[in-house]
């Protein structure tokens, strides 16, 4: 089973109003880690579809995964939510100003997956040695 969704799966979950998700990056600062991820999904307070962007704190620790739960770097500033009518004006939106992948969405139920693999290969271990979700 491929790890990531096609274009046209994330597409599709995104119509039926199932959210997907992103890990973006992470970006080591001097006493902690700032992971970077997304989640776009149907249903907003005016518009259609919402770009959900998120800066926390990585916990680096293999047996806590849940990013979404992680501590906001700035909660003043993140969560950012940006509305959008169609599912391709939010797509683009993600990709312009975050720098999602349309090849690299997993449905957001995933997101703790996608950072279990960064701290993988962040660690140097095989795939074979992923932490259990």
């Amino acid at each position: 089973m491929a790890r990531h969704l096609l274009e046209v799966q994330a597409r599709t979950r995104l119509s039926l109003g199932k959210p997907i998700a992103q890990f973006l990056s992470a970006q080591q600062e001097v006493d902690y880690t700032i992971l970077k991820w997304l989640s776009i999904s149907k249903g907003g307070d005016e518009k259609e579809y919402s770009v959900y962007y998120s800066e926390v704190i990585g916990e680096d620790d293999e047996n806590e995964l849940d990013i979404v739960e992680f501590t906001p770097l700035d909660p003043d500033e993140c969560p950012c939510i940006t509305e959008f009518d169609t599912v391709e004006g939010a797509l683009a939106f993600a990709t312009a100003t975050h720098g999602a992948s349309v090849h690299e969405y997993v449905a957001e139920s995933m997101i703790g997956e996608e950072y279990a693999y960064y701290l993988k290969a962040r660690h140097g271990k095989s795939s074979n040695e992923l932490p259990p979700q």
